[in-house]
């Protein structure tokens, strides 16, 4: 499930070998991840975040086994959690549980903290809770922005989240 560029979406593509990308769900009409879908064949669909049963009938359709969240940019109803236990999971940038939630790499910086990351948990009720199943840790430089933060977080992501789908297990 998708909402922005498709970056991890496209990572997870070409890297992830053990287990088939079947379909590609997106929340925005315009998001960068319809191309990165299209580009490799991966059927895509456009449902708006409010309407999660119709993402739910969809993905039990498609016999959906694993929900990773690539930059989804919402947080998922109880309902929709419970509908594929277990078997949710999301890339979150910090080194949970430090940071939940959003501006995570803001907060890092404005921290006085040396170093931060990403982490791989499944998704749970409560935000950004989960069972942690990876982590990738990121220095954090005197001189970095949040922009700079960001993409070496992001580069690790790009590690940690098809390891972590490689190694589920269903």
């Amino acid at each position: 499930m998708c909402s922005g560029k498709g970056t991890n979406f496209e990572n997870i593509l070409r890297t992830c070998n053990k287990h088939e990308v079947v379909l590609m769900i997106h929340n925005k009409k315009d998001c960068g991840a319809i191309k990165v879908a299209e580009k490799f064949g991966v059927p895509h669909c456009y449902i708006p975040h409010k309407d999660e049963e119709r993402m739910i009938d969809l993905l039990k359709v498609w016999r959906v086994q694993l929900v990773v969240l690539a930059g989804y940019m919402r947080i998922l109803s109880p309902n929709f959690i419970n509908s594929f236990p277990e078997r949710i999971i999301n890339v979150h940038p910090s080194l949970l549980p430090k940071y939940k939630g959003i501006d995570a790499v803001k907060q890092a910086l404005e921290s006085g903290d040396d170093v931060t990351g990403c982490t791989v948990h499944i998704v749970t009720e409560e935000l950004d809770s989960g069972r942690i199943l990876l982590q990738g840790k990121v220095p954090i430089e005197k001189d970095d922005t949040e922009k700079t933060l960001t993409k070496r977080i992001q580069r690790s992501e790009y590690g940690i989240l098809p390891m972590a789908i490689n190694d589920f297990t269903l």
